[in-house]
């Protein structure tokens, strides 16, 4: 095995003196080099729109999205499961994310997990995989034996399989439905994959798991109208969006909120249009939880 070929492991000449750097110079070659992720991901904006459009019918008919990932990668993808449900008022069970070593590589480094294929397929296994589910694998070198295990077996059960590397041609990306290859080059730090590549996944889930509930209705114009109402700040934060919606003030829309027994998208259509809350609860579930159509159905243009 020649890791060395990957972009991802290769000398950055950008950085080789940087050790003899002062601070300021250190965290200027840094920010240099994070300014390329953006442009990197550019070209791949088409394949994370694939996942987008394979993900967002899933969600719809209650299945599932699951990230697999080892070390800096898997830490990622628990992130971006963990932040959906509270945000966008979906089911924990709905994103779920794996890194190898369970729970406690979180914290501690599992690093012999990750070279084992078996392991990754165990992983998923427990979770009963079937077609009405999504994989996508994170590993910034696009080899890792872990996910391509995870992969693999994702799609001996027909669900449907995707990857975000940051390498071109990965080993792993034949195996998948949508690879997304983020060709960000060798890092500050050689191989240190949590810059530079860390990054650049994140920056992917970002849009796939944002965009990924804004078509599944979760979002109306910019606002975030799903929203799980847990604390007093959550509690004016939503009121807030309501104003935004309608032009309501602020204690119309306070009222509203109660009335709707606390859900924003109710109180939205209901401050728009007057009509019944619970009528409105049945288009708003005729129209999968879409403002904007259930508005439209009712004959309100905004």
């Amino acid at each position: 095995m020649n890791l060395g070929k990957l972009n991802t492991e290769k000398i950055n000449p950008k950085t080789v003196g940087i050790d003899m750097c002062s601070s300021l110079e250190i965290a200027c070659l840094m920010n240099k080099e994070d300014e390329t992720v953006a442009n990197a991901i550019r070209p791949e904006l088409p394949q994370i729109s694939k996942l987008v459009d394979a993900a967002y019918p899933i969600v719809q008919k209650n299945g599932r999205i699951f990230y697999m990932g080892t070390g800096s990668s898997g830490r990622l993808g628990v992130l971006d499961a963990s932040e959906i449900p509270p945000t966008f008022n979906l089911m924990p069970n709905q994103f779920i994310g794996i890194i190898a070593g369970g729970d406690e590589a979180l914290r501690t480094s599992k690093p012999t997990v990750e070279d084992s294929e078996s392991e990754g397929m165990a992983a998923l296994k427990a979770y009963s995989i079937t077609s009405n589910d999504l994989v996508i694998g994170l590993t910034a070198s696009g080899r890792t034996p872990f996910v391509k295990g995870a992969l693999q077996y994702a799609a001996s059960q027909q669900a449907f399989t995707g990857l975000i590397c940051c390498n071109k041609n990965a080993e792993i990306s034949p195996f998948v439905n949508v690879a997304v290859e983020i060709d960000t080059g060798p890092e500050v730090i050689a191989g240190s994959t949590r810059l530079k590549a860390g990054t650049a996944q994140k920056m992917a889930l970002n849009i796939f798991s944002t965009a990924t509930m804004i078509k599944a209705g979760k979002v109306y114009k910019n606002l975030m109208v799903d929203l799980v109402v847990s604390n007093e700040k959550l509690q004016d934060r939503a009121i807030r969006i309501i104003v935004e919606a309608t032009g309501a003030t602020y204690e119309e829309a306070a009222e509203a909120f109660r009335i709707s027994k606390e859900q924003v998208k109710t109180a939205i259509v209901y401050l728009l249009t007057g009509e019944p809350v619970e009528e409105i609860l049945v288009k708003l579930e005729e129209n999968k939880g879409k403002v904007r159509d259930v508005l439209d159905g009712l004959g309100y243009g905004g």
